[in-house]
């Protein structure tokens, strides 16, 4: 191609680049006042930070003094830091491991329903002692003047616990919420029709095809976060309803009042089920293309050869297993021609063979994005399972508590993985089950398949997310998203008066020629009776 040609195209793409510019939706620097969630939920918002801050938006962050995971100081963002007291950490710790010890000697039906009391406890806690920091804003007359002076654009905050919910609507901004929890269960349940026949309740264990005995189980489970919302949760987050706001309010409403939803699933990922337009999803937005590993651990994985590596980590709240699970988990190891690297900050295993290489952290994007890793040995954590799905890494899912089963049931349901119950975990049956998956060819095709699916989408799961924030802040809101079903009585959105009506009105029509019959054979007797009492009359 000549100079001059090349100039000439130099020219056109310049002159078409212009007359796009003023078609595409922009957004200048805006002011976001985030509300996030402490512990793995964090890591979730931090990358979503990350990439408005590096979009010119201007970041605020309230934390709590006692947090684990979100630093006072960051290039990212100024903070706020509220007094919280005692922090949670020591509460999940002792929970972690009295469900770990339970589901080891084999959980008896009292032992389930303490362990479910326990967390329940828990929960409800932690969501006391978050209210307790909402009113510690409110009550602060000068933090409430600095946070109305800084005109915010908006409130972003994860609804798992609920005081960004109610700041915004005391702040009156517009909310998007980064979402999969909210105060009790799943989003879905208090957003978009959700029938209980095909739905699965997190923690039922069951998939979107149930027997009748399944559906009972479903409804059962149902209950169980109606009464966490009901009894444990909804009393804190009313108590400063009827507080601070006139009018009252329940902190269901105020989620069900939000602009815009960002969901941290797809359906790749989850089941088919109703939605609604202001529910956008965002599954597997924190997953990037792999970078190089550190040089050691790059020269660790390529000494693997042809068998590949195996890598496994339980995630950032299990630092290890129980001991004699380690030594039986290491020992399988040890016999395997294939390379490991675990993430395990316990005790070192007796029986680690020289093909482990113990780490108290691992790139795990890095590493299961590197053509060499053929299984990930994991918890069931919602970020590892999305990020294996988006580098077609079958998975082996040693689940432990909260979501982990169910989301490693999709993953089983759908062909690419398998899960070993805690208390099921010995040497016999993790050998076979790391066995099964990795020579099986049909894991890894039905995760790769996923793969594809997954990326095969007309805008980045990260760029919808941030589209959709901007767009908030472009229209002072998304009302025209958001359904005013939940401000209907219950009778009026099941349409209970209108069956009521349609059933009287159906009886009286079905009665009323019965009336008429009635009548007329009543009249008819009284005639014949009258005329009997004549003839009697006239013969006397």
């Amino acid at each position: 191609m000549g100079a001059m040609s090349l100039r000439r195209l130099c020219g056109l793409f310049a002159f078409l680049s212009l007359c796009l510019i003023p078609f595409t939706p922009h957004c200048d620097g805006g002011n976001i006042l985030v509300f996030p969630v402490d512990g793995s939920h964090w890591i979730n918002m931090k990358i979503l930070l990350e990439e408005l801050h590096a979009r010119g938006h201007n970041l605020t962050v309230i934390r709590a003094s006692t947090s684990w995971y979100i630093p006072e100081k960051s290039p990212l963002y100024t903070s706020i830091t509220l007094d919280m007291g005692e922090s949670m950490e020591d509460f999940f710790d002792v929970y972690l491991q009295e469900n770990m010890r339970a589901q080891r000697e084999g959980a008896s039906f009292l032992t389930f329903l303490k362990l479910t009391k326990d967390f329940l406890s828990m929960i409800a806690l932690a969501h006391s002692m978050w209210v307790d920091g909402m009113s510690q804003i409110i009550d602060d007359k000068n933090l409430v003047k600095s946070l109305t002076d800084s005109q915010y654009d908006l409130v972003l905050t994860d609804p798992a616990m609920g005081p960004g919910v109610l700041l915004a609507k005391y702040l009156k901004l517009p909310l998007v919420l980064n979402v999969r929890w909210i105060t009790s269960g799943e989003g879905h349940f208090v957003l978009a029709p959700s029938p209980l026949s095909y739905i699965p309740v997190p923690g039922s264990g069951l998939t979107d095809k149930m027997t009748f005995l399944q559906r009972v189980k479903n409804l059962l489970f149902y209950g169980i976060i109606l009464f966490q919302q009901k009894f444990l949760v909804g009393p804190s987050y009313d108590a400063v309803c009827e507080k601070y706001f006139e009018g009252g309010c329940d902190i269901i409403s105020l989620l069900q009042d939000a602009d815009i939803w960002l969901f941290r699933s797809d359906f790749v990922f989850d089941f088919p089920r109703p939605t609604m337009p202001n529910v956008i999803y965002i599954g597997g937005f924190q997953c990037k293309e792999a970078q190089p590993l550190p040089a050691d651990l790059e020269e660790f994985v390529q000494s693997a050869g042809e068998h590949g590596v195996i890598i496994m980590t339980l995630g950032t709240l299990v630092n290890a297993l129980p001991k004699d699970i380690a030594d039986e988990i290491a020992s399988v190891f040890a016999k395997m021609p294939q390379k490991v690297i675990w993430r395990h900050k316990g005790e070192r295993p007796s029986t680690l063979g020289n093909n482990t290489r113990i780490v108290d952290w691992m790139p795990q994007r890095d590493l299961l994005g590197h053509p060499q890793v053929k299984v990930f040995v994991a918890h069931g954590g919602t970020n590892g399972v999305q990020e294996s799905i988006y580098h077609g890494v079958p998975v082996l899912g040693i689940p432990l508590f909260f979501d982990q089963y169910d989301n490693l049931l999709r993953l089983k349901e759908r062909g690419a993985g398998k899960i070993i119950q805690l208390g099921e975990v010995n040497g016999h049956s993790f050998e076979q089950g790391i066995k099964e998956v990795l020579y099986q060819d049909s894991y890894r095709q039905n995760m790769q398949r996923l793969s594809r699916l997954h990326r095969d989408q007309p805008l980045a799961p990260m760029d919808q997310a941030v589209f959709w924030v901007e767009y908030v802040m472009r229209h002072k809101g998304a009302a025209h998203l958001r359904t005013e079903a939940y401000k209907m009585p219950w009778y009026s959105y099941y349409n209970i008066d209108v069956l009521l009506l349609m059933l009287t009105a159906v009886t009286l029509l079905l009665l009323s020629p019965v009336a008429v019959i009635r009548f007329l054979c009543c009249r008819r007797k009284t005639d014949k009776i009258d005329r009997r009492q004549k003839t009697k009359t006239k013969q006397n």
